[in-house]
Formats: structure tokens, C-alpha cells, sequence
């Protein structure tokens, strides 16, 4: 009995020291069971989604209303295009491109110049609705004979219902016969850096790729040479792949929601495209499909941002705004009495943080419409009323010129060389009788002039205010200015037929 019961004993004991030894190793090499207190996320990730979305739910989703565009355009022999079986085109002949020049008689050179030929491009669309309206890019079907659409495996002939050259987008129509799936359009303002977005498109002709990545950045702007569409900008950056054929595409949130339109690469880096917020064409949406082209509102002015340096110098309580650099005479915004220096805050109930939010308010507004502008000037707060024009494409070109003068006065605080305007200096500037001022002879390249943008052959037509006459009263005004404070010049740039300011901060 004593055996048995020491057995039994030593059994129990190595049993348990299996045990030990087992939990030893397991938590050695991490496979125990996390406890509750262990397997709970930190707030902040609790907060907010820490689950991948399913981006093959997504696309299963979207893949039935993304439609392939192919735009073609009848053009004579010697400036025709070709398309490359990779995408995109080129000028000239095929041929050439993968063997080199072809020797041609001239007579058989003519009739090549005098023929007709197809251009034939490539892009990408989706439906936003039952009855077949299709979004693409303006660039896509922009000197399009004809465009046709492919859903799946039907194809049909499009009709371009409105054009906007400012945004880059296009309304087409077409009859399918058929109820269509359309896709949901979301909202671009509440798009946030770092959020995930997907991009469905024909990128060199591979049909129906989809590319995932995030939202690199917003409100990217400056991506065109034009300035009449310029100020339109406000791209959403995304490293989503985007390539030639993409255009038109859309960038869909995880959602599923269309949240911009893919537009444009850039070329030099990889995973760098742009997409045109949704919200910019849910703006414009109505006229393109009702007047088949977008016409805005115009106040005729040229604004900026306020930065620290307008803060300072115009005493203003914060940076919001938009800064009034010049007002086009004879145009809504002088009817309305605005002038330069001015900061518009608000326009009608809409607060203006910066010059996007009055572009925007303003370019939605139709022609003849009238907007309450609040505004600071110095120091006060105060109200006008505009009726508003029709902004047209026109745009001014600047150019530089060189101004010399043998009869110069050098203030050394700026850096600037000033001659009074004279009968001679007035002729040979072409400049209206109603331009008074001081004339910028020459400019440091290094100083504080140059660094606010003055350039030679400039008119300083005012100094904090005051009308700039002779040299000497302009000299005094510099010299009493105190270090740290700001001199407000406001001068007419003859080339451009633009007056702007220029704000010198006075170092010593």
C-alpha cells in the first residue's frame, strides 16, 4: 500500500512538472493565449478603423459603371497622330517610329498630306446615372469627331452634352436601351490625407485596372500653365497608380463612393497622379447637363493669400481672407467701391479662410447675380454690394522690362533707384495720363525691393497710402519708417497693365 500510494505520488509530481515546463516553453516562443487585458487595442486604435476594407468588394462594386471612351478626330495627313499599341500617341507616321524616316517621292508625299486620317485616343468614364450620363475628362473628348463608349461588352456612340475646359471635365450621354448602374458620387471636403482610395481605369490600354493607395494630399494647385484655369485648381494628390488611359477614371473611397476624378500624372515621379474633386463636379454638374458649358460669376479682381507679412503691415487680426491686390476698373468690384488693400473675409454668409473659398463662392454664382462682400479696411470692418459679370478665358501676359536713368537717388533701405516720372518717361512708357508716380530705375537683386517683387520699370504710385510724387517726400517716408515696421507700396507694373502692392519690411 505504501508502494502504491509513493507511485501514485512521484506521478502526480512529474505530471505537474510536465505542465511547468510545457507553459514555460509555450510563453518562451509567444503562442499562449493573449488575455483579454492583453488582446485589447490601444484607444487610439480602437477610435478609429483598424481593419483593411476589402478592396475586391469594392471593385465588384464600381467595375459596372466605369466604361472605356475611345475619341477620334479627323485630321489631314501631315499633322495627323498615331496610337501606339502600348497607349498614348505621337506625331507622324507609325512606321517611322519603329524603323525611321521612309524615303517618299514628293508627289506620293502630297497625297499623304492631303488625306484624311483618323486620331484615335483613349480614356476612361463612369455612369452617374440610369438613363446613361457618363463623367470623363474635357481632355479626353476635347477635339473629338466621335466618341464612343464601351460598357462591358456594348458599345455605343456618345453625345457631348457640356464641355468645361476650367475643370477638366466632360459630360457625355449615351442610349443603352436599358437601365444602367450608376455609381455613388461622395464628399471631396471631407477627404482626409492618409485615407485609403481606389482608381479603376484603362491605363494603357489594359482594360479595367485597378490601382489602391492613399490620399497623398489635398488642394494641390499650380499643375497647369494657364492662368485663366489656374485659379480653378484644387487637385487631390494620390499615389494610386495612374497612367495614360486613366483619365476620366474615377477614385473611389471605401465606401464605394466616387470622391474624385483621375486627371493627370506626374511624369518625372512614380505614384504622384491627381484627381479633380467630386464636389467640383457636383458644382457644375447642372449646367454642363442643362446649358452644355459652365458660366461663372466675375468681380474683377486679383487677389492672394494673407500672409504673415500683410498681417503685419495692414494690421489685420488673423490670416484669413483674401488680400485685394488690384481692382480692374470698370468692373463689379470698383462699381462696388473695392479697393486695393482691402481683405474680404466673408461673402454673403460663407466665412473666406482664403482666396479658393471667394473663387469658389463667386464662380458659382451666375452672371448678373449680386453677393454682399465683408470686407477690412484699415482696421474697419465694413460692407459692399456686387453685381456680378461673366468671367470670360482672358488672361494677361507679363513681361520685364529694363528701365536705366542718369538721374537715379539710391535709398540704400530698399534697394531701389527712383526717377520722377517726366514727359519723356511717360511717352516712352505708353503710360495713361491717370498713372502718377515714381519710377523704378533699377533694383538690387539682392534687397528688400527685390524680395517683394519690385522690378525695374515699375510706377510707385503710393506709400502707405499716400500718393507717391517726388523722390524727396518718398525718401523722408522711408526714413521715418521704424525697424521691424512695414512700408505699403502700391505700384502699376506698365507691361501687364496690373497695379499690385509690394510690402518691404525695413530691417534697419
Amino acid at each position: 500500500m505504501q508502494k502504491s500510494t509513493k507511485r501514485a505520488l512521484s506521478f502526480t509530481v512529474l505530471i505537474a512538472a510536465a505542465v511547468v515546463f510545457g507553459m514555460i516553453v509555450a510563453g518562451s516562443v509567444n503562442v499562449t493565449p493573449r488575455s483579454e487585458a492583453q488582446r485589447e487595442a490601444p484607444a487610439r486604435a480602437r477610435s478609429g478603423s483598424v481593419i483593411l476594407p476589402s478592396f475586391a468588394d469594392i471593385a465588384d462594386e464600381a467595375m459596372p459603371s466605369v466604361v472605356s471612351i475611345t475619341s477620334t478626330n479627323i485630321v489631314k495627313g501631315s499633322s495627323r497622330r498615331f496610337t501606339n499599341p502600348f497607349g498614348g500617341s505621337g506625331e507622324g507616321d507609325p512606321f517611322e517610329f519603329f524603323f525611321g524616316p521612309r524615303r517618299n517621292q514628293p508627289q506620293q508625299q502630297q497625297q499623304r498630306d492631303d488625306e484624311e486620317h483618323k486620331d484615335v485616343q483613349g480614356g476612361t468614364g463612369f455612369v452617374i446615372s440610369e438613363d446613361g450620363y457618363v463623367i470623363t475628362n474635357y481632355h479626353v473628348v476635347e477635339n473629338a469627331d466621335k466618341v464612343e463608349v464601351r460598357l462591358g461588352k456594348d458599345r455605343f456612340t456618345a453625345k457631348i452634352v457640356g464641355k468645361d475646359p476650367a475643370t477638366d471635365l466632360a459630360l457625355l450621354k449615351i442610349d443603352a436601351h436599358r437601365t444602367l448602374t450608376k455609381i455613388p458620387l461622395g464628399d471631396s471636403d471631407r477627404l482626409r490625407v492618409g485615407e485609403w482610395v481606389m482608381a479603376i481605369g484603362d491605363p494603357l490600354n489594359f482594360d479595367k485596372t485597378v490601382t489602391v493607395g492613399v490620399v497623398s494630399a489635398k488642394d494641390r494647385s499650380g499643375l497647369t500653365a494657364d492662368a485663366s484655369t489656374r485659379s480653378f485648381e484644387s487637385f487631390i494628390q494620390t499615389d494610386a497608380a495612374i497612367n495614360f488611359g486613366n483619365s476620366g477614371g474615377p477614385l473611389i473611397n471605401v465606401a464605394g463612393e466616387v470622391v474624385g476624378i483621375n486627371t493627370a500624372m506626374f511624369r518625372p515621379a512614380q505614384n504622384i497622379g491627381f484627381a479633380v474633386p467630386v464636389n467640383t463636379l457636383k458644382a457644375i454638374l447642372p449646367q454642363l447637363r442643362d446649358k452644355g458649358k459652365v458660366v461663372r460669376g466675375y468681380l474683377g479682381i486679383n487677389i492672394e493669400n494673407v500672409d504673415p507679412d500683410k498681417q503685419a503691415a495692414f494690421r489685420l487680426k488673423s490670416a484669413d481672407g483674401a488680400f485685394v491686390q488690384s481692382v480692374l476698373a470698370g468692373e463689379p468690384a470698383d462699381k462696388a467701391g473695392l479697393k486695393p488693400g482691402d481683405t474680404i473675409v466673408r461673402v454673403d454668409s460663407v466665412p473666406v479662410k482664403d482666396t479658393r473659398d471667394l473663387i469658389g463662392y463667386v464662380s458659382s454664382k451666375a452672371p448678373g447675380s449680386r453677393v454682399k462682400l465683408t470686407l477690412m479696411r484699415d482696421g474697419r470692418e465694413m460692407t459692399v454690394t456686387a453685381g456680378l459679370a461673366e468671367r470670360g478665358t482672358e488672361n494677361a501676359s507679363e513681361t520685364e522690362r529694363e528701365g536705366k536713368s542718369s538721374e537715379e537717388s539710391s535709398h540704400g533701405k530698399l534697394g531701389i533707384s527712383l526717377q520722377e516720372v517726366t514727359p519723356q518717361l511717360r511717352q516712352m512708357l505708353r503710360l495713361e495720363s491717370n498713372i502718377e508716380g515714381l519710377y523704378v530705375a533699377h533694383v538690387k537683386e539682392v534687397s528688400p525691393a527685390a524680395d517683394a517683387n519690385l522690378r525695374e520699370g515699375d510706377i510707385i504710385t503710393q506709400i502707405n497710402g499716400r500718393p507717391a510724387t517726388t523722390v524727396e517726400d518718398f525718401g523722408k517716408l522711408v526714413k521715418a519708417t521704424r525697424k521691424g515696421e512695414y512700408l505699403r507700396l502700391y505700384f502699376y507694373r506698365p507691361q501687364a497693365k496690373v497695379s499690385l502692392f509690394a510690402l518691404v519690411k525695413i530691417e534697419d
